[in-house]
């Protein structure tokens, strides 16, 4: 029988001539032509994830090249500083999203602003020397001081604009993932990945007291979130699916609250004063649940939901103290009214997961910082139809 098809030697496989049913010119080609080049040229243009999100934002700054870590308002003025993957850190008016300074690959560079009427001018002042890795930094309430928490387990503490250490402080084991100063300016508080929560004198290297995951009542299983109420005799840590609320005054564990899924974390929190009662916690888990606790009786108040994990909780100051706002890694910031654990606004604009925010201008506008490497300025002010 007559093959329908010849096999040549190396395998490449020929139809024959009456096998041809019809002949099709190129041009006549689906996806051939030239417009169809240029049509697929402009999916470059879409949004990676092709999602068609609702930007409600008064700004954008996306002078970053990749995600954004960390973002900070001035509480008065319309600044925000902003470091990221790149290296880059900036200093930007809020308004107009126009960088006033750039601080290249810099480890701890501290910068003054030149005169009381023009933002986009700054003068470097010192470099701090210190650790390696600086987990976290916070400033001193009532003076220029400023707090470090350090992946080796060390804190740091300057004295500025000299950038002189006062301080160096050992005892944690593992990285120090959190801290802060009192309300009161007088002790700093300090915890670590492996469980460890120690309190301190500013002026003493030798902390006054610390708590250890070997009490078993305090096993957080490291140690991800921490917060201190304004009366500075309070703090409450997160950590595996729980958290722990430690008496600063008698060095003790007081108490523990539940309400997030176990196999989660705590990695946000805030004391809230609110009128009428003697305080509330808000607390926010990779869970997607922000929980509103009352301090005098340990009892959960509400629930807030996000599609995914709670990144930052923010506490506006007065006289909306009633108000916070929470980042989530779904895209997505929410203002709630505590006092009722009703949701007040959604600010959406991010094609990534939110990994910061903060509050400026003394709490009208919430800055936050995305894995898409954009920075997003929105109003808090409630809409009129609120």
């Amino acid at each position: 029988m007559e093959e329908d098809y010849i096999q040549e030697e190396d395998g490449d496989v020929f139809i024959e001539s009456e096998d041809v049913y019809a002949e099709v010119p190129d041009d006549d080609v689906p996806g051939m032509d030239d417009d169809d080049d240029e049509a697929a040229d402009e999916v470059g243009d879409l949004h990676n994830d092709g999602e068609d999100v609702k930007d409600n934002s008064l700004q954008h700054f996306p002078n970053h090249n990749s995600s954004v870590f960390a973002v900070s308002c001035h509480p008065t003025e319309p600044l925000a500083a902003s470091g990221g993957e790149d290296d880059l850190g900036y200093i930007w008016d809020i308004t107009d999203g126009e960088d006033d300074r750039e601080a290249d690959r810099a480890h701890r560079q501290i910068w003054r602003r030149v005169g009381k009427e023009n933002y986009r001018t700054w003068e470097f002042l010192t470099e701090l020397q210190g650790p390696d890795e600086v987990m976290w930094l916070r400033w001193h309430p009532k003076g220029t001081v400023l707090l470090a928490g350090s992946n080796d387990g060390t804190v740091w503490l300057w004295q500025l604009p000299s950038g002189n250490t006062m301080q160096v402080f050992a005892g944690h084991t593992g990285a120090v993932q959190c801290g802060e100063f009192t309300p009161d300016g007088k002790r700093i508080v300090t915890a670590c990945a492996d469980g460890t929560l120690m309190f301190w004198d500013p002026r003493s290297p030798h902390a006054i007291f610390k708590l250890t995951s070997q009490d078993t009542r305090f096993n957080l299983g490291g140690i991800t979130s921490l917060a201190i109420n304004s009366s500075s005799t309070l703090a409450v840590v997160g950590g595996a699916g729980s958290v722990r609320v430690v008496s600063l005054s008698k060095g003790e564990l007081v108490g523990a609250l539940g309400g997030h899924d176990e196999e989660e974390s705590v990695e946000a929190m805030q004391f809230i004063d609110l009128v009428g009662t003697s305080g509330v916690i808000v607390t926010g888990g990779t869970d997607g649940k922000a929980c509103i606790w009352d301090v005098s009786t340990m009892r959960l108040r509400a629930t807030l939901e996000h599609q995914d994990a709670i990144t930052t909780v923010l506490a506006h100051p007065a006289p909306k103290s009633h108000l916070i706002v929470t980042a989530s890694a779904d895209k997505t910031l929410k203002t709630w009214d505590v006092r009722t654990g009703t949701l007040v606004k959604e600010h959406t604009g991010h094609h990534a997961p939110i990994l910061s925010a903060s509050l400026g201008l003394q709490g009208s506008v919430v800055v936050s910082a995305g894995d898409d490497g954009v920075c997003l300025v929105f109003t808090t002010e409630v809409d009129e139809e609120q």
